[in-house]
């Protein structure tokens, strides 16, 4: 096992297409989540409008991207919505996973805001405080604390889902371990290691999120 392992992923330097893909992968979820989270601010504070037409558009945002499968988005995206645009195929993963994160952010921050106990806002405009002031001050501080968990895991479900971006040719982790496997004949060792790293990746950041949570409630318990 291990020589079958080092013939195929050592040997001719594969690890570094590895490496390569990794690095793509980090990149999407990352970029993915930066525009899924100004989505979601927009979208969610679209939602609890007072306008009718303002909610209408947010929930048709939400409605279509949370009901179409992640796979059938990107390839649309890719084959008739930026196609005729020329653009990278990187670039249109990106646009596609932030769109799609935006959508499932958008319930997230909304839940989140509609959560904080209705007397916080009465508070706020007791204490002469306009309601934008109220939304920024009180309102959206307390209900990032109390969305942080599923947010995190938002992030981290991002980076898994990163893999059909192998669908149009973006040589992420998963596409990189086809690579290899095309080149050795080889399907169980490069298909066997991407599973690894995927599963390293998502429970360290898992691990390191679940720290930042506890020393953020260590400090409101402190006050």
């Amino acid at each position: 096992m291990v020589q079958s392992f080092v013939d195929t992923i050592i040997v001719g330097d594969r690890w570094l297409l590895l490496l390569q893909g990794l690095g793509i992968t980090v990149l999407i979820a990352v970029c993915a989540i930066i525009i899924g989270t100004i989505l979601g601010s927009i979208f969610a504070l679209l939602k609890i409008s007072k306008h009718k037409f303002l909610r209408a558009i947010a929930t048709v945002y939400t409605t279509v991207i949370r009901g179409i499968p992640l796979a059938t988005q990107l390839m649309i995206f890719y084959f008739v919505i930026f196609a005729p645009l020329g653009l990278n195929r990187l670039l249109v993963a990106i646009l596609a996973y932030g769109i799609n994160s935006g959508a499932y952010c958008t319930e997230i921050f909304r839940a989140g805001i509609q959560g904080v106990d209705i007397g916080q806002t009465e508070a706020g405009r007791s204490l002469g405080l306009s309601k934008s002031q109220t939304l920024m001050k009180i309102i959206l501080p307390q209900a990032a604390k109390a969305v942080l968990p599923t947010y995190t895991s938002e992030f981290i479900v991002l980076i898994k889902e990163t893999s059909v971006a192998s669908f149009i040719a973006v040589t992420d982790l998963t596409k990189t371990g086809d690579m290899i496997r095309n080149a050795t004949y080889n399907a169980w060792i490069p298909l066997l290691t991407c599973a690894a790293v995927y599963l390293c990746l998502t429970l360290g950041l898992t691990k390191l999120f679940g720290i930042f949570e506890k020393r953020m409630a260590r400090s409101d318990r402190s006050k």
